[in-house]
């Protein structure tokens, strides 16, 4: 709930700033065209604290906010065109995928080749619904991908192998749900840019090893863990 908090608080503050910003700009108070160009750093400071409060673990999400506010932010500033941003973007879609391959390297460091699908999984869902359920033992983690869309994983019969597994959780204009047992002790670090991040289970007050931790980043969509 600590963290639930703290995101509304970074997403509540965001929004406030922006308005006062247009606040001033509308009632002729203060000059506001130059801090303008000071937005995206904003955005890169919010990727920045991510990471460093996730202690590294969560990095698609941020690393991909903090790349793409970087460059316009070095846009803002005159040290990059909009010919070059529209020659070179589809960096953006490199980058995403060697994060996604870092992140599944991550999962399978130490496992046989032999068993190294058997607890991975990775679900896309793009202007559509998808349910996807685990069961059986040597869960690892995985990928949920969600925009413009729903994307459910179930984990109510599943068990991990070597805790904590991790699930990441990449979602635009939609949702994703993540459904655990309820002895599960889950860890929730999502970056939540004009979204949410939420554990709907009742608090059951263990203060157990952590069995699954679910990191990512929910941009104007939200990211839930049920029961």
């Amino acid at each position: 709930m600590t963290r639930l908090r703290s995101d509304r608080l970074v997403t509540g503050g965001l929004i406030i700033l922006v308005g006062l910003l247009l606040l001033l700009s509308t009632t002729d108070y203060a000059s506001t065209e130059n801090l303008w160009d000071f937005l995206p750093a904003v955005f890169v400071a919010l990727g920045a604290w991510a990471l460093v409060r996730s202690r590294f673990r969560n990095l698609t999400g941020p690393v991909m906010v903090i790349a793409v506010a970087a460059t316009f932010q070095a846009k803002n500033l005159g040290y990059v065109t909009d010919q070059q941003i529209g020659d070179w973007w589809p960096l953006f879609v490199v980058l995403f995928g060697v994060l996604y391959l870092v992140g599944r390297s991550r999962r399978t460091r130490g496992v046989s080749v032999s068993d190294r699908d058997a607890g991975d999984v990775s679900i896309i869902s793009l202007f559509s619904g998808t349910q996807r359920r685990v069961t059986g033992s040597g869960f690892r983690g995985g990928n949920v991908v969600a925009m413009f869309g729903g994307a459910e994983l179930d984990l109510r019969d599943a068990d991990v192998s070597n805790p904590p597994a991790t699930v990441e959780c990449l979602v635009a204009f939609g949702g994703a749900e993540v459904q655990v047992p309820e002895d599960w002790t889950v860890d929730l670090d999502v970056l939540s840019l004009f979204g949410g991040s939420e554990d709907k289970r009742p608090p059951s007050g263990g203060d157990g090893d952590v069995d699954l931790v679910v990191t990512g980043l929910a941009l104007f969509g939200g990211v839930s863990v049920e029961r």
